[in-house]
């Protein structure tokens, strides 16, 4: 039992008698009934002064002693002052709750116990009193809410749901002081503290007068960081809490600060842990539908957290789903209105946006690509949501680099690829003018991505591609793709000199490398310069995407135009070994394809000029390969021509390729394509070269299937003995081939022989190298 003593001035009564006799009062219940009567007393005597004297023997001299039972007894004597000071308890409020939450610190869990207790009793008689003191009540109990002896927790848990009532009761309750102290205490790491913390923001939740969500953006981020508990119980209840939330923002979107929580969603959507993952995700699919463009000018960091989630596997199916609906909503925020170079717009836009660096001013390095995209762009101010006045604006440059981080990075899967290759089509389709600022940067990367190993990630790295070369923002004005900017090309890459016949006439220096191309831009030359360097770079990637991706092109961009500029191109490829491969490509395509249907109807007849171009563009670099320039002139019914060309091939050096090449040209000639040229063998009095050509063919192979195949063929041929050329028939063929007077085809048989002469050099180079190797190997 605890002794004290009190020296008090002389009143009369009780008080005299404490005074007059030293009284040694216990604080037991007698000395409880004594406190209570004597507080009594001087309420009824309105004496604040001794009232207060009273608190503070009980506080400095009891319950802040240094001896534990001094504490326990001055404990008991604050909560019987308030329990004596009935309704006027809140008036002395500070000085009876300090001393008592002080000793919820103290080492005793009987003394916290007795605390507990104590604050209890005051809280309960003071009731909505107590608010203004709700934060160290609050701070306190955060405290008891993780202590580890149980009888303190639970008579916690008692003053907890007392002051849960009280608050839920009143409308007094200053949310706006408190909402400091819950951000801070949010963030503990104990069990029982963050059950205590999700608890009471249920309960604030629930008051109809307490508006938390105005508050979110301050304890969203901690409550993101609780639902990742190791506690089954407190992941649910935090759940219920963040789903309460997600309720109340569908039904009062318009007082949701989007912007304030955007980057909170972002960080969280990369969580390792799957529940906040896929929370997060949640959250960020329903900000991006209702506060729509709001949520553009963080694009960049929405992307980052979304695009690699659209490769999860099915073990992570929900947040797979999520992520493409995300991403599919905010590629729909993205209109052709933010293209505008509106001088107004930009200059209110640089005042709420952080200044930006273009990629073209600085390109993504190795050691970028290693840091992005977790933090590419990721922080925008957030007043753009707050008012509506401000346009909203598109983070362009942050996007741009977060796609082409994501291009760079190979360990990315399928689908996340195929998403980033969207977003650039998609961008070059609705901002074609500001995407052509990153375009230098992009070229690159996008068509190293042309080697991946997925054909859907082809067929849309084509389709960015395809739209680059073809759309008119691209077309510059000033600079061209021969530029020497453009054309400083390395030990590797394709040279393409420029000549003065070249200069379109029009004044149009994009188009100046490849007259041929009216309706592409100043990239599309340069594409195919590009394609071309990469398929003599990667040759494995021309066997086995060659053809694939060259037909796609012909589908997305104009057939002539490209088989117009390749031809251009390859007619001075250094490496005549490459330019043959690659013309045996071509002409494949071409005569095989079902692409390219169109292009063979107009190359059949060549009865416009442009298709007479077209053929003499092909003619002159097919030369790179006999064989195939054989089979254009099938194709385009010059069978003189092809005659006159097979009758050269006993000059070249006949090489197993060659007759292979041959074989296979036999095979094509018995295909649908060369239907036509098969019925014309029945007019053999308009048509005696083709027959003659087709002999000759006959006389290069050996006996083999496909000697076997073609002479069956020809003796089918009727009245063979009309095969003899005469006058007439070179006065009727020319009257059927009048539209092609105009092709000198004397000039291309010289040609012809130029470029074999030239092959014959470069093999004969070759093979002398070759053998100085075997004789060095010998000695």
């Amino acid at each position: 039992t605890v002794m004290w003593s009190m020296s008090i001035p002389k009143t009369p009564s009780m008080t005299q008698f404490a005074l007059n006799h030293s009284h040694i009062v216990r604080v037991n219940r007698k000395g409880t009934q004594l406190t209570l009567e004597l507080v009594r007393e001087f309420v009824a005597q309105n004496n604040a002064a001794q009232i207060k004297h009273v608190i503070q023997i009980l506080s400095q001299e009891f319950a802040l002693s240094h001896h534990p039972h001094s504490r326990k007894g001055g404990l008991i004597g604050l909560a019987a002052c308030s329990i004596a000071l009935g309704k006027d308890s809140g008036l002395y409020l500070k000085e009876l709750i300090e001393p008592v939450l002080t000793c919820f610190n103290d080492a005793d869990s009987r003394l916290r116990y007795y605390a507990c207790e104590a604050l209890y009793n005051i809280v309960k008689v003071a009731r909505g009193s107590v608010l203004p003191h709700f934060n160290v009540l609050f701070d306190g109990l955060s405290k008891l809410a993780a202590d580890p002896d149980p009888n303190v927790k639970s008579g916690s848990e008692l003053l907890d749901r007392l002051l849960k009532d009280i608050v839920t009761e009143s409308n007094k309750f200053d949310l706006v002081g408190f909402i400091p102290l819950l951000r801070e205490r949010i963030y503990s790491n104990n069990q029982y503290a963050r059950q205590f913390i999700i608890s009471w923001i249920l309960v604030l939740e629930s008051v109809p007068d307490i508006n938390l969500l105005d508050y979110l953006p301050e304890i969203l981020d901690g409550l993101f960081q609780i639902l990742g508990d190791n506690s089954k119980e407190i992941r649910k209840m935090c759940e219920v809490a963040l789903g309460e939330f997600l309720k109340e923002i569908k039904k009062n979107p318009a007082s949701v600060k989007f912007a304030e929580m955007a980057n909170i969603l972002v960080i969280h959507c990369q969580a390792s842990d799957d529940l906040i993952q896929l929370t997060a995700m949640c959250w960020m699919r329903e900000f991006i539908q209702l506060a729509g463009r709001v949520m553009l000018p963080y694009s960049s960091g929405i992307l980052t957290a979304v695009l690699p989630c659209l490769s999860y596997d099915d073990r992570k199916k929900s947040i797979k789903e999520v992520a493409n609906v995300c991403n599919q909503s905010l590629m729909k925020l993205v209109i052709p209105e933010d293209d505008e170079t509106d001088e107004g717009k930009q200059s209110l836009s640089l005042q709420m946006e952080p200044k930006e660096e273009t990629l073209s001013q600085q390109e993504v390095t190795s050691s970028d690509v290693a840091s992005c995209p977790v933090k590419c762009h990721l922080c925008v101010s957030g007043s753009l949501c707050s008012t509506d006045k401000i346009p909203v604006t598109l983070n362009l440059d942050g996007i741009v680099q977060v796609l082409d981080c994501h291009l760079h990075d190979m360990t990315i899967g399928m689908m996340t690829r195929i998403a980033v290759l969207k977003w650039l089509y998609h961008l070059y389709i609705k901002t074609p003018r500001k995407m052509f600022r990153h375009t230098d940067s992009l070229f690159p990367i996008l068509l190293r991505t042309l080697s991946d190993e997925s054909d859907e990630v082809i067929l849309k790295d084509l389709e960015v591609l395809a739209e680059i070369a073809s759309s008119p923002a691209g077309q510059t004005e000033g600079q061209g793709p021969c530029d020497g900017s453009e054309t400083r090309l390395g030990q590797s890459e394709l040279h393409v000199p420029i000549k003065a016949s070249q200069v379109s006439s029009s004044g149009m220096k994009g188009t100046e490398c490849s007259p041929s191309t009216p309706t592409m831009n100043s990239y599309f030359y340069k594409f195919m310069i590009n394609l071309l360097r990469r398929f003599s770079s990667e040759r494995k990637l021309l066997e086995t995407r060659g053809a694939f991706i060259i037909r796609q092109l012909c589908l997305l961009l104009n057939a002539e135009n490209i088989f117009h500029s390749m031809a251009d191109i390859l007619l001075r490829e250094e490496d005549l070994k490459f330019a043959s491969t690659m013309v045996h490509t071509l002409n494949t395509i071409l005569l095989t394809s079902s692409e390219l249907f169109q292009l063979r109807n107009q190359l059949k007849d060549l009865k416009t000029p442009e298709s007479r171009n077209l053929f003499c563009c092909l003619y002159r670099s097919w030369c790179h390969n006999p064989v195939t320039t054989v089979s254009l002139c099938f194709l385009t019914q010059n069978y003189k021509h092809a005659y006159d060309l097979i009758q050269k091939f006993g000059d070249l050096e006949v090489t197993v390729d060659f007759l292979t090449e041959v074989d296979k040209l036999v095979q094509l000639i018995e295909c649908p394509i060369f239907t036509y040229l098969r019925l014309q063998l029945l007019d053999v009095k308009n048509n005696p070269y083709l027959i003659k050509a087709l002999y000759g063919l006959l006389m290069l192979l050996p006996q083999s299937s496909a000697f076997q195949l073609l002479s069956r063929r020809l003796q089918c041929v009727p009245n063979p003995e009309l095969l003899q050329t005469t006058d007439s028939t070179k006065t009727t063929l020319g009257f059927k081939r009048s539209t092609a007077t105009n092709i000198d085809y004397m000039e291309l048989l010289q040609h012809f022989e130029h470029v074999q002469n030239k092959h014959l050099e470069v093999r004969h180079q070759r093979a002398g190298r070759g053998e100085h190797l075997d004789r060095r190997v010998v000695l």
